[in-house]
């Protein structure tokens, strides 16, 4: 009797998934969040909060999995019982019309509150970088050269030490926990004074607001910040206009990670391989480039 209810609830979860996508895939549009929305709203009703139709979640011969709900049940029985807090980590969503909220990640959370009749939510709400936003950013560039580099692996440092840029404004540290490489500043001002437009890129799902801001913390200009690049369905045809648009604007790329510094030109490249580490790591690619230049 137990296990045929349990089934019973499974299906009823699922047929309610279906509904929500049926609701919302083709007609839902991401919508801009202001910074008090962001800054405020800490917590959001479940009702509120829309599964993604474009995540493996809502694909009827792939999600929900249940084991992994019931694990993130037995986290909020222990939680409510000790009295701490649901989740060690918000549920990511963004702003949508019609109405509400989709989920980028934590549908799994999501759907063991929903079972555990929990009112709200704890999230972080967050404006990826849409179509709109490359457009307007290509379009306040006069340069025809780029450089690339990937927010989380090059220009962020896990952990703040001896390797990681002092924060200007030591009361923002609360605002900005995102720790940049020892260099970097230099090294983007060093790119900016030689013509090229630098673009970060992440998988994560930062709001691009937030980058924004924090690159304006250290005096240093970004002209592309792109983030969400892992999200699934539209945003990968989207991303397919978005590679058009900056290939025609920019017919030279450089493209710098941990270990080299490649240029990408004419349907060529060169490639500099980096010897340097730690402290010297942005001297030699500042070396690099200038032997790339050349």
């Amino acid at each position: 009797m137990e296990k045929a209810k349990a089934e019973e609830t499974i299906q009823d979860f699922k047929s309610f998934i279906a509904s929500e996508v049926k609701k919302y895939k083709g007609i839902y549009v991401p919508v801009r969040s202001g910074f008090l929305r962001r800054a405020l709203v800490k917590e959001l009703p479940c009702r509120k909060l829309h599964p993604n139709p474009d995540d493996e979640f809502t694909f009827p011969d792939i999600g929900p999995n249940d084991q992994i709900i019931g694990q993130y049940v037995s986290t909020i029985q222990k939680a409510q019982q000790y009295g701490m807090r649901i989740f060690d980590e918000p549920l990511t969503v963004e702003r949508i019309r019609p109405d509400g909220y989709m989920l980028l990640n934590g549908h799994h959370r999501w759907a063991a509150a929903i079972r555990m009749n929990l009112k709200k939510v704890p999230v972080e709400i967050v404006n990826l970088t849409q179509l709109s936003d490359i457009r307007e950013m290509l379009g306040k560039s006069q340069n025809t050269k780029r450089a690339t580099l990937d927010l989380d692996e090059v220009v962020f440092r896990p952990e703040r030490d001896e390797l990681t840029e002092k924060s200007p404004v030591i009361f923002l540290r609360h605002l900005y926990r995102e720790n940049l490489r020892l260099g970097i500043p230099a090294l983007f001002r060093y790119l900016n004074t030689h013509g090229y437009d630098v673009w970060v890129y992440s998988s994560e799902y930062h709001s691009l607001d937030h980058i924004r801001h924090l690159f304006l913390v250290y005096h240093v200009n970004v002209t592309g910040i792109v983030t969400g690049t892992g999200r699934k369905g539209h945003r990968r045809m989207e991303s397919k206009e978005m590679d058009r648009l900056i290939a025609e604007k920019y017919p030279v790329t450089l493209h710098i990670d941990e270990k080299a510094v490649v240029r990408f030109e004419n349907n060529g490249f060169e490639e500099i391989p980096l010897a340097a580490e730690g402290a010297q790591w942005s001297a030699g690619v500042i070396d690099a480039i200038g032997k790339l230049e050349k």
